[in-house]
């Protein structure tokens, strides 16, 4: 019975992030923010289907750079979008009405605690989410590409 119930779990929060995505694209960034937190919108290519997916992340900087809690509402498995920069660290971001490429690195050591520290504060979630995992949340940092 619980597996069903995470089904279909699963597949209302994959409509709703999609439901999300849209109308964060589709309003030029004015409406995307995530119940008051921060929001950007991450699109990556599928490393199975080679199609550009978004989705809608909480987020805080760091410098120039963005960070993003791969926390998935603890699910036992690293989320997609992760699995996918993970074989193309390559993307792009909006935040609000600016729109860059990126690049992914993952935290770790000393940079992952600071960051952690940091993100927990401002979304208190992941660290609730962390307790509910075996996994540890990535915590990943966007960096805008240079320009040439």
């Amino acid at each position: 019975m619980a597996s069903r119930f995470q089904h279909m779990r699963a597949r209302a929060l994959k409509a709703m992030f999609k439901a999300h995505a849209t109308v964060y694209e589709r309003s030029g960034g004015r409406i995307g923010a995530w119940a008051g937190l921060p929001t950007l919108l991450l699109s990556v290519t599928g490393r199975k289907s080679g199609q550009v997916r978004s989705t809608p992340l909480v987020y805080f900087e760091d410098g120039e750079s963005y960070v993003v809690v791969g926390s998935d509402g603890a699910a036992k498995r690293d989320p997609q979008w992760w699995k996918n920069l993970q074989v193309d660290p390559a993307g792009s971001v909006r935040v609000g009405r600016k729109q860059f490429e990126i690049e992914a690195t993952l935290a770790t050591g000393a940079e992952r605690e600071r960051l952690w520290e940091i993100g927990t504060s401002v979304n208190p979630m992941w660290s609730r989410y962390q307790t509910r995992t075996k996994r540890e949340l990535p915590v990943v940092v966007l960096t805008p590409a240079a320009k040439f």
